[in-house]
């Protein structure tokens, strides 16, 4: 068995779009398992030679050489090399932010992990990360470089069915990407439209999908968090009303007075005296 653990120190592994853990290959010995168990990163294994078979919930699936399957964080999973025939496989393991928004783009989910190797980049993606791992110090970019080259082909291999409603897991991560579009352009003047059209998604839609699963609509979260990015300046900085103002997605101070007043039931100028007042009691 071969197996190469990334350098958690360098800065890929440390990358919020996507952590490359570790890779490797192993030619198996008859029935050799895993599970029923969970791990908590994605793991992709490629199967090279040999046969068998891959178990979750209800649903058992059965390998040959030329597939791959996809096990999910925290779904419980087992495979089991064939004891005639025992499968070889390669693997990588990854997680990060840009990774379930690539999936949801996919037909792949934990009831259907299985998807076609293509004939070039997969079969030797574990060669390909040894080689670039073992090139120079600056591993970043090329491996990088092949990990989206992977995903490019994942999803030209197993697009998503268009016109199907969303599975239940796919509605999260459309949570996920409206609180970090929303978190990304708080300070500018964006709208539940700007955001529901970035995710190619309808609007009411949307904005049902994320009062069902945050506890209120957009518009109010938006608003909840403006003002808690305003509190922080206030409290941190000597920046003027109106510079806090702008910086927090409000072009005019006087609207952006009633919205503070409105959540903390005090002015802006308020809020800032009162803190002042208990640090200097403290």
């Amino acid at each position: 068995m071969a197996i190469f653990n990334y350098n958690s120190e360098r800065p890929f592994r440390g990358n919020p779009d996507l952590h490359l853990h570790y890779w490797g290959r192993e030619q198996c010995l008859p029935g050799h398992f895993f599970g029923p168990g969970v791990r908590d990163v994605y793991k992709i294994h490629f199967i090279h030679a040999g046969t068998g078979e891959v178990t979750v919930g209800e649903q058992t699936h059965y390998l040959r050489p030329g597939q791959a399957f996809l096990t999910y964080p925290h779904i419980v999973t087992a495979y089991t090399a064939d004891t005639a025939n025992p499968w070889t496989y390669s693997w990588v393991a990854f997680t990060g932010e840009q990774v379930d928004y690539i999936l949801a783009k996919t037909a792949l989910s934990p009831e259907h992990p299985i998807f076609p190797m293509d004939e070039q980049l997969m079969p030797k993606l574990y060669e390909l990360l040894t080689q670039a791992a073992e090139a120079s110090d600056s591993l970043d970019l090329p491996l990088k470089a092949i990990m989206y080259e992977f995903f490019s082909l994942l999803l030209r291999a197993v697009p998503a069915v268009p016109d199907v409603l969303p599975l239940p897991r796919q509605k999260s991560i459309y949570v996920e990407q409206c609180l970090h579009f929303l978190h990304t352009h708080y300070c500018e003047n964006i709208s539940v439209e700007m955001m529901s059209s970035s995710l190619k998604l309808d609007r009411k839609y949307l904005s049902s999908l994320f009062k069902r699963t945050i506890g209120m609509p957009p518009q109010q979260y938006l608003l909840n968090f403006r003002i808690a990015k305003a509190c922080e300046l206030l409290t941190e900085t000597l920046c003027t009303i109106g510079e806090i103002s702008r910086s927090v997605g409000y072009q005019d101070p006087l609207l952006f007075s009633r919205m503070f007043k409105k959540v903390k039931g005090c002015s802006p100028k308020e809020y800032r005296s009162r803190h002042l007042e208990n640090d200097i009691v403290l």
